[in-house]
């Protein structure tokens, strides 16, 4: 069964043209990780300040390791949380199909 993360951002006035760029670099380097799945960057259409990440990855070990990593201890932790208003994080596993 997969891990999912779905990580909501607001960010603080004008902070999303710095941000959005950096939360592209950091999907780059996760997509690269071993048990990362999916790692997406959407940005909201009637608000551009909310930001909402879903990442997918093989287990919570995975996930685990993805937040130990120098890339998220630099980029997110060290850059982008600065730069937030809010942030939320949501983990999850997916349910079982189930036929009807």
């Amino acid at each position: 069964m997969t891990f999912v993360v779905i990580a909501r951002y607001r960010t603080s006035p004008g902070a999303e043209h710095t941000v959005l760029p950096l939360l592209d670099t950091m999907a780059a380097a996760s997509r690269k990780e071993p048990g990362n799945l999916a790692y997406r960057v959407h940005q909201g259409t009637a608000d551009p300040r909310t930001i909402v990440l879903y990442e997918e990855y093989a287990s919570e070990a995975d996930f685990t390791a993805h937040c130990a990593s120098p890339h998220f201890q630099e980029i997110v932790l060290g850059t982008v949380v600065p730069l937030l208003e809010s942030r939320d994080v949501l983990r999850c596993t997916p349910r079982p199909e189930v036929d009807a």
